[in-house]
């Protein structure tokens, strides 16, 4: 169920449902994108990358890109 809030007044509204725990509140979570920033954030709170691992995998990414674009060229 999505719905859209047109008066702030119904936010509170709901939120005082949520508090007598009538009703659940929760953001969506169809975007995969920010779904993998939370993963990736809740990973890194306990163990942060180090700064040669963050180095390697923005080169293993970069070489990806390259061997693409190289065969995309060659088309």
């Amino acid at each position: 169920m999505e719905i859209d809030i047109l008066d702030p007044k119904a936010r509170k509204l709901l939120k005082n449902l949520a508090e007598m725990n009538l009703i659940s509140i929760r953001k969506p979570s169809n975007d995969k994108f920010l779904s993998l920033v939370h993963k990736i954030r809740a990973k890194a709170k306990h163990t942060p990358p180090s700064l040669e691992e963050i180095t390697k995998e923005v080169a293993i990414v970069r070489a990806k890109r390259y061997a693409n674009s190289k065969k995309q060229s060659n088309h």
